[in-house]
């Protein structure tokens, strides 16, 4: 008979130490693949965010003061931990149990695709660059970049390891301390981030992490962000969410930086290599259920090509099946919990009332567990198209001309990534100039990046500002005069 396990309690991570609450308030944690809780997480109280507030500030000074070789060697040591046997086995099986993603997808999106971006922080305290300037007045002036001081940055549950890292590292390489809010879906792989650096040596109370109770967020997210030692506030998230930070930020007139919502597109032309096309398609829509902002959802190809991409999209999706991954052989997850399934389903069952043609699923979800759909027809002004619908869906719209496909592609109010596929390279710099996104991908999947440039969205639905040490920093003038030479208004002249 199988014994039946407590499920493990996940704690805050203040001052250096992984500690109990203040109060004795938890919250369960659920797979939503199963809907059985696999942890029990700290809620933090208005008073254990004070802590961690605090436990920043008395850490800035001495942080910020260290070395530019002493913050890359963490840096280095945490890329060296993360792909040891240790961390990987309870990495993925964190982030399986919480997120019910599949292990190979867990493991992409936490270890392999963000090892790169953990080596690249260790460049970063080395940014801080200042220069000398010019003086008008005979005087000696120079600009100096500083650390700002405590920041908060809340990141989301669909990366969650990669994305705690990616957001958190550079504010600590530009000698910045953190306050961290996980996800309430993701608390336990959120907090391996703390783990990772604790062992790494960082110092106490440079990076702090916190959960909070769905209930009890905004109020607690509140009262952070009002705290006079926030200097700055990192968020990634949907774009909903988002505009609530930003208007809580604007009540103290502190700046945000806001990662949000993408709705890719991916522009096929005529000269295209079909199969290719379809096959990096599917994997940039599907790729963890289609639960990533750079995934693709909208399809533009020219009429030419587009009844033999249709057939190639649609082979190679309907090979992929969404189901518990630890009990079948599927290949997707679920969504993050039922409701997003439902709404997933509700938008697409939209666009087909709308006139839209389903051309592969159901229209229906399993719980959590949505299949794959793919939907011909949907135009602008329907949720389809214009929201991020964060399911396995894509939508896919016929153009005559480039000029017809560049207009779609910009009609969004998101402008986070792109793809384009052509086997004309010149054609290709041309295009790529005039869609409105942070990247264009030729021939390659819209969730394609280099970790040495820092994601961007242009505005709208997708935020601004980006997570890189420039971000983090503010310039400081320091300008030396002469005293013999000195002749002050009013009192020499």
């Amino acid at each position: 008979m199988t014994e039946n396990k407590e499920p493990p309690f996940i704690p805050l991570f203040i001052g250096g130490a992984f500690r109990p609450l203040t109060t004795d308030t938890t919250f369960d944690v659920r797979n939503p693949a199963t809907g059985q809780v696999v942890e029990h997480a700290a809620a933090a109280s208005a008073q254990d965010c004070q802590l961690a507030i605090e436990a920043a500030g008395n850490a800035f000074d001495s942080w910020k003061a260290t070395t530019p070789g002493f913050k890359a060697d963490i840096f280095r040591k945490v890329a060296d931990l993360i792909i040891t046997a240790r961390f990987q086995e309870k990495i993925i099986q964190t982030a399986t149990q919480e997120t019910g993603v599949p292990p190979e997808t867990g493991a992409l999106t936490n270890i392999t695709a963000i090892r790169d971006y953990i080596l690249a922080a260790a460049e970063g305290p080395y940014e801080a660059k200042g220069e000398i300037l010019p003086s008008d007045f005979g005087a000696k002036v120079f600009v100096e970049k500083r650390p700002l001081g405590v920041i908060f940055i809340i990141s989301p549950w669909n990366s969650p390891l990669g994305l705690s890292l990616i957001t958190t590292l550079p504010a600590l390489a530009a000698g910045n301390t953190i306050v961290h809010k996980t996800s309430e879906n993701s608390p336990g792989t959120q907090l391996i981030a703390a783990e990772l650096l604790k062992e790494a040596g960082i110092p106490d109370g440079v990076f702090n992490v916190i959960h909070t109770a769905k209930e009890d967020a905004g109020s607690r997210v509140a009262e952070i962000i009002a705290h006079p030692l926030v200097r700055k506030i990192g968020f990634t998230g949907s774009d909903h969410i988002g505009r609530i930070i930003a208007t809580e930020a604007a009540k103290y007139l502190k700046p945000v930086i806001l990662e949000l919502g993408g709705k890719a597109p991916a522009i096929v032309l005529n000269d295209a290599k079909i199969d290719v096309a379809a096959r990096g398609i599917i994997a940039g829509a599907l790729l963890h259920s289609g639960q990533l902002c750079l995934s693709t959802e909208r399809v533009i190809v020219q009429r030419e090509v587009a009844a033999k991409l249709i057939e190639c999209l649609k082979a190679v999706a309907s090979k992929l099946k969404a189901g518990d991954v630890n009990s079948t052989d599927a290949r997707l997850g679920p969504l993050f919990n039922e409701n997003a399934a439902k709404e997933v389903v509700s938008m697409i069952k939209e666009a087909v009332d709308g006139g839209a043609q389903l051309l592969l699923g159901d229209l229906k979800h399993d719980g959590a567990f949505v299949q794959p759909h793919i939907v011909l027809g949907t135009k602008p002004g329907t949720r389809l198209w214009d929201r991020e619908s964060f399911g396995p869906v894509i939508t896919i719209a016929i153009v005559d001309t480039v000029d017809e496909a560049i207009e779609l592609a910009n009609a969004s109010s998101y402008s986070l990534t792109s793809s384009l596929w052509t086997s004309d390279m010149q054609k290709a710099f041309e295009i790529a100039s005039r869609i409105y996104v942070d990247k264009v991908n030729v021939n390659g999947m819209t969730m394609s990046s280099e970790p040495r440039f820092h994601q961007e969205g242009k505005g709208g639905s997708s935020g601004y500002g980006k997570f890189c040490v420039d971000s983090f920093l503010h310039t400081q003038l320091i300008s030396f005069q002469d005293p013999e030479k000195q002749m002050f208004p009013l009192v020499d002249f």
